[in-house]
């Protein structure tokens, strides 16, 4: 696949299954090996409690996720880039037996550029993102412009600990 144009994208990724401070490092080995794209920073990690994703407020069953995030820069188009997250997932375990169920490796596609997409499969900017410290203080560490203050105190409250070391 012919690389259209280089763009920045942006994605969360999590555990709170098994080893997950391993799984996300795996993950962000294989982000950096999937075609036309590599890793350009990475955010340390991240403990937190599992939150429903529809409110992003309660908490959800399960053990305490280790979240981060990782820039790509990637020639994939956005939709491809989606397929090999999912690749990745299933390749670390990931199930899907009920919504908010725990996870071996959980990868979300933040940003894509500046691009705006709302299909049957994707949603770019991530739909929920704003809701969520475990997505905006890391993408804070690493892309500073992509997150104001303003977001930052709306999740003030959400528990998040930094954890020592780096992904």
């Amino acid at each position: 696949m012919a690389a259209e144009r280089v763009v920045q994208a942006y994605i969360a990724l999590g555990a709170n299954l098994g080893d997950a401070a391993a799984a996300l490092r795996q993950a962000a080995s294989a982000l950096d090996r999937l075609p036309l794209t590599r890793v350009r920073r990475m955010s340390g990690l991240y403990k937190t409690a599992p939150l429903d994703t529809d409110s992003g407020e309660a908490i959800a069953p399960g053990g305490d996720y280790l979240n981060a995030v990782v820039e790509l820069e990637t020639g994939l188009a956005a939709p491809a880039l989606l397929e090999q997250l999912q690749r990745i997932e299933q390749e670390a375990g990931r199930e899907r037996p009920y919504r908010n169920a725990p996870r071996t490796l959980d990868l979300d596609l933040l940003l894509f550029g500046s691009a705006r997409i709302d299909s049957a499969r994707l949603t770019v900017p991530h739909p929920r993102m704003m809701q969520r410290a475990f997505v905006l203080v890391p993408l804070a560490e690493i892309a500073p412009e992509r997150v104001s203050q303003a977001q930052l105190q709306a999740v003030a409250h959400q528990c998040i600990e930094r954890l020592a070391g780096v992904l």
